[in-house]
């Protein structure tokens, strides 16, 4: 179904798949293919998420064995779909179809759900962190109460014990999506669990995503992927250029940042430093285990002004207690 998917978005170019394990055709049997075609120019694209040991060390070694054979062959390897823009999009929208919304809900709608993500796992940490940034990522995104991150592979949390934790936390909507690109023995494992735990857990609801498959969006990032080997991607932009884009939108505003440093000006006075610090809104200000459950304990000044007074009220009135000296909760940089 991905291959199909690549094949009209480019239909002129010959596009051949290949698994490297368990199943056929291989990658040698894919690249025996376009060589039997006449082609001697070809462009791999892993299908990987991230960039473990498959992508790392296996496919790598596969395809130079492969070019040692045909010398007159030249091969081009190129990235995994990585953290992008666009793999967050499809994850999303798994998600959402799981939920049965058609957008991401109203800040707070999903205050009351865990989000558990199930990523492969690797012996590599720094792919297992990346399942766990996307688990993040998405969370915020999409506003979830909490959220965990268990694994099928070898790492931990494993999928079963990481479900044992997870129901322990007490939310009575659990939402588990595989971050996994196909299917295959380890999908039906893991909706396994995930039945096991919701038989002897049926005081709560358990919704289960699909995997990403053919996603639109997955499609898009592969076409990048082959865009940046035959050459006609642009270049990543800079942190600049991603500033001046935000500009244009009205994203941002030019500032002078707190702790930049300024020459001592007796004319300015204290309070229009105060003045010049500030953060950016945060929409998740109210979450029930955010921000909030820190007010009147250090809190910026500049995010305490983001709080709506029925929430300041609310957190006030239960075991905090407000410091009867206001300045000892400012930071540094917000006391006059």
């Amino acid at each position: 179904m991905l291959a199909s998917g690549l094949r009209q978005r480019y239909p002129r170019l010959n596009i051949e798949y290949g698994f490297l394990e368990y199943s056929s055709p291989n990658i040698h049997m894919a690249l025996n293919r376009l060589v039997e075609k006449g082609i001697n120019r070809i462009y791999v694209v892993p299908g990987m998420l991230f960039a473990a040991t498959h992508a790392k060390n296996d496919i790598p070694s596969v395809l130079m064995t492969y070019q040692h054979k045909h010398p007159d062959l030249t091969i081009k390897y190129g990235r995994e779909l990585g953290i992008h823009h666009n793999m967050i999009k499809a994850f999303q929208g798994r998600i959402l179809e799981a939920l049965e919304r058609a957008d991401i809900p109203p800040v707070g709608a999903l205050y009351d759900t865990l989000l558990v993500v199930v990523g492969r796992g690797t012996s590599v940490a720094m792919a297992n962190a990346e399942v766990a940034k996307m688990t993040r990522l998405v969370s915020e995104n999409m506003g979830f109460g909490w959220h965990e991150t268990v694994y099928s592979g070898v790492t931990f949390p494993s999928v079963g014990a990481g479900l044992e934790m997870a129901v322990k936390l007490g939310f009575k909507k659990i939402v588990v999506a595989p971050y996994f690109l196909f299917s295959g023995r380890l999908m039906g494992r893991i909706y396994a669990y995930v039945d096991r735990i919701a038989a002897a857990h049926p005081d709560i609801s358990f919704l289960k995503c699909d995997y990403l498959r053919d996603h639109p969006a997955v499609i898009s990032t592969f076409a990048e992927r082959i865009g940046e080997l035959i050459g006609d991607a642009t270049r990543p932009p800079t942190l600049m250029d991603d500033f001046k884009a935000r500009l244009a939108h009205g994203e941002v505003t030019i500032h002078h940042h707190h702790a930049e440093f300024k020459p001592h000006d007796e004319t300015q006075d204290s309070a229009h430093h105060h003045h010049e610090h500030h953060h950016a809104p945060y929409r998740h200000i109210g979450h029930p285990y955010g921000p909030r459950t820190m007010i009147d304990e250090n809190v910026c000044c500049c995010f305490m002004g983001q709080f709506p007074p029925h929430i300041i009220d609310e957190e006030r009135q239960g075991e905090k207690k407000p410091d009867p000296d206001p300045s000892a909760n400012l930071t540094p940089q917000c006391r006059q």
